[in-house]
């Protein structure tokens, strides 16, 4: 079985294995599937660091969200503290 997350998520170097397109999408779908639950509109909130590569990782997560049915709202670079307070106040299932 191979193991992708550590301490602080996924880490790697950007399109190389497990930090590829592919294994983004994927992922972005398995937690939007997971974390559906009840009959309300479900939504992911997703910032980024200001890393380029940064831009490929957030296409390939919407992707995988939306194909499971999630509302996602883009918030571009924010320190980690503030997607929490964001993911709260605006009642987001979950967070990236």
């Amino acid at each position: 079985m191979r193991h992708f997350f550590g301490t602080d998520g996924i880490r790697g170097k950007a399109n190389q294995p497990p930090m590829t397109v592919e294994i983004a999408q994927k992922l972005g779908q398995a937690a939007g599937l997971h974390f559906r639950r009840g009959e309300h509109r479900h939504s992911v909130l997703l910032g980024k660091d200001t890393r380029l590569s940064g831009y490929m990782i957030e296409s390939a997560l919407v992707s995988g969200f939306l194909s499971a049915g999630m509302d996602v709202t883009l918030v571009g670079p924010l320190p980690t503290p503030a997607i929490a307070m964001l993911t709260r106040s605006l009642r987001a299932d979950l967070a990236s």
